[in-house]
């Protein structure tokens, strides 16, 4: 497992799904088989060192070389029979009866290249595009993220929708002792409305704080988790544009799963108004915990929804306001999506994620011995 992300400045959702598939796949491996990290060189290698695991390999250059090594494919592969590469920094094709498998969460790049760097929008639609074309198999999140894939980078490799899972701890209702100190410290009101996510263009959030702000908004404060991104988002500026008073807004930084799970379950609805998903891991999380979802039109989070959350318009702050009203002054309907959301997210685990990808990497290894 390529589990570099783990040391990214921002590891955000591909670093949960790097953690947490890694670690599914280690405990599920089938006999004579085993799983281990590989990363880059850093000063400070422990945030990859993953419990119950080996210490990760550690190749012989930085992140940045090695990004540029893998990309021109001038650096040897970084051991195993299979390789998984949980985002599109991989090596540049398998060797010689060895498999590569890439994961590739969205297409952002190509539907919406104004909310990452120009940079960035290049060099994730150069290496997707090698991933599609030379990769012994690609896994995408969802099939909305398959279909978008086949319209912008067509190859002749083998797509594999593979869902998320949900982190155990997340959807447990948290200690009350523990919940209260939680609370205490982040100093909650009794409701809100809960966003998660970095904090970056693509999110919408600009859109939610807008649609909070207007005068038939419910009076709710709306509490941000995650780091920040690129792109400079500034949410007290915008807050500021917009009118939304100040004791309306917390943004709360990263927070560990303890927190995030007093948080979730402390919400009046979590809320995921984004330009564009691959997944939408806090969307299913909070399915899980419980909690009602009120969430953008993006395919990607209709399909995870599953038609038990209340939609709104991308980028339109109208249509996200409705959807808030609805769940908060109709409860009768809010606690039957909330019992479909359950149900549906009790599907989707890690366990389950990774008993599909060891499926695909198996069969990859009986066709590399028979060819």
């Amino acid at each position: 497992m390529i589990t570099e992300q783990l040391l990214a400045e921002v590891p955000g959702g591909t670093g949960r799904y790097t953690r947490e598939l890694t670690l599914a796949l280690a405990a599920s491996a089938p006999d004579g088989w085993t799983v281990r990290g590989a990363i880059a060189r850093h000063a400070d290698p422990s945030p990859a060192v993953l419990p119950g695991m080996d210490a990760p390999r550690v190749l012989p250059l930085g992140r940045r070389a090695l990004a540029a090594a893998w990309e021109h494919g001038s650096f040897p592969w970084p051991g195993g029979d299979s390789v998984h590469a949980p985002t599109p920094l991989a090596p540049a094709a398998p060797r010689h009866g060895r498999s590569l498998v890439v994961t590739v969460h969205d297409t952002v790049p190509w539907t919406h290249p104004q909310t990452l760097t120009r940079r960035g929008a290049r060099w994730h639609r150069r290496v997707i595009g090698r991933a599609v074309r030379t990769a012994s198999a690609i896994v995408v999140p969802t099939a909305a993220v398959a279909a978008e894939l086949n319209r912008h980078a067509p190859g002749m490799v083998r797509v594999h929708p593979i869902g998320h899972g949900v982190t155990p701890a997340l959807a447990q209702p948290p200690d009350e002792l523990a919940a209260k100190r939680v609370r205490e410290r982040f100093r909650l009101p009794d409701r809100y409305f809960l966003a998660v996510g970095t904090i970056e263009p693509r999110k919408g959030l600009d859109v939610l704080i807008e649609a909070l702000a207007m005068p038939t908004a419910p009076e709710l404060p709306l509490v941000v988790v995650g780091r920040t991104g690129w792109g400079g988002v500034d949410l007290a500026a915008v807050a500021g544009r917009h009118g939304l008073a100040q004791q309306r807004l917390r943004v709360l930084g990263h927070c560990t799963d303890a927190e995030l799970a007093v948080l979730l379950h402390g919400a009046a609805a979590l809320v995921t108004p984004s330009l564009a998903e691959g997944f939408g891991l806090p969307l299913l999380e909070a399915m899980a915990a419980g909690v009602p979802i009120v969430h953008s039109d993006a395919p990607a989070l209709v399909e995870v929804a599953g038609k038990t959350g209340l939609q709104a318009a991308r980028g339109d702050p109208v249509s996200l306001l409705r959807a808030l009203r609805k769940v908060i002054n109709d409860p009768v309907a809010t606690k039957a999506r909330v019992e479909a959301a359950r149900a549906r997210a009790a599907r989707f685990t890690w366990e389950r994620a990774a008993r599909a990808v060891w499926q695909v990497h198996l069969g990859l290894y009986q066709a590399n011995r028979i060819g």
